[in-house]
């Protein structure tokens, strides 16, 4: 007697493997008979069909990765990130006034830009301001 399609309606029912299920020998005449997948669930609350446990392998547990100096992604200074975007854009005003200034001031202000003695860019133009006075 070949079950395999009341095997594998069962096996849709329940939403398991076909290996897990096992059809109680006596009864095969009644699974024989069952159509629907209510009739299935009913033949396995009466018990007989069966659904055997999971078969399988421990799971493997990863290992945790240690924290060392190798593995710390550090987040980028904020302090830096403000400071290079004033800096380029001192720097680019300086460029857009070269005419203006000696050799000598320019680069004795694009060292004050890099100490950061300008707070922003107003400050610059206040500064090359006296410079002319």
């Amino acid at each position: 007697m070949n079950l395999g399609k009341k095997k594998a309606l069962a096996a849709r029912t329940f939403g398991v493997g076909l290996e897990r299920i096992e059809f109680v020998k006596p009864r095969l005449e009644e699974i024989k008979e069952a159509i629907t997948k209510q009739d299935i669930r009913d033949l396995h609350k009466d018990g007989a069909i069966k659904i055997k446990d999971v078969k399988g392998r421990k799971t493997i547990v990863k290992k945790k990765k240690k924290r060392t100096a190798g593995n710390v992604r550090k987040k980028v200074n904020q302090r830096k990130k403000e400071y290079v975007i004033l800096t380029r854009k001192l720097r680019k005003y300086l460029v857009g006034i070269k005419s203006k200034l000696t050799e000598q001031e320019r680069k004795d202000i694009r060292k004050k830009i890099r100490n950061r003695f300008f707070k922003s860019q107003n400050h610059l133009k206040n500064y090359i301001g006296g410079i002319k006075k």
